[in-house]
């Protein structure tokens, strides 16, 4: 059974699509404030590898999109919070030490969360929740993500038909080996 392997060649085909670039900027977007997955590496990707004379535009977009998307969750964390106090759904002393924290440490926090695979999203509703100063947090978002989506079109760019080929033989054991991890990863969680 070739799921993964049909599913690759999908993603490649739908990167060739005259909207795949509207889809990238309604998935970076969307991803960087409510939408849980498809992170847009997902698009990017492929779309660098049959284009990549374009990749590095493809990253500008990424990146402008994204962080687009991260003001839009720091607009969300702002109201969410605001409703929450509100409805007294949560005390203002509980979240005083959330607050100092991320008052020290919030643009961490951001670039972290921007670069590395963890939620971006997490990152941009707290920032907004926790009032961290919005210029801050759009340099730093747009260094972050701008370095993440760079590196991947700079990465497909150079290795992309190498990485093409080795993908296209282990995409399934890959993807079997994902699931079995995941499994494991819940059982041993609950």
């Amino acid at each position: 059974m070739q799921i993964f392997s049909r599913i690759y060649q999908k993603t490649l085909d739908w990167a060739q699509s005259k909207f795949a670039i509207y889809w990238l900027s309604i998935i970076s977007f969307l991803e960087s404030s409510i939408l849980p997955y498809p992170p847009p590496d997902v698009l990017l990707a492929p779309m660098a590898l049959r284009r990549p004379n374009k990749a590095y535009q493809f990253a500008l977009i990424t990146t402008l999109f994204s962080v687009l998307g991260g003001l839009a969750g720091y607009l969300l964390g702002d109201v969410l919070l605001d409703f929450l106090l509100t409805a007294e759904l949560i005390k203002p002393d509980a979240i005083t030490s959330v607050k100092v924290f991320f008052d020290q440490y919030g643009i961490w926090v951001v670039g972290v969360a921007a670069f590395s695979p963890i939620p971006y999203k997490l990152a941009t509703i707290t920032a907004g929740s926790m009032a961290m100063p919005l210029l801050p947090f759009i340099l730093i978002s747009l260094v972050a993500r701008g370095a993440r989506y760079y590196l991947i079109a700079g990465l497909v760019k150079t290795y992309g038909d190498q990485c093409d080929q080795w993908l296209k033989k282990y995409i399934d054991r890959l993807g079997y080996g994902l699931i079995v991890v995941v499994i494991f990863g819940a059982l041993y969680v609950s």
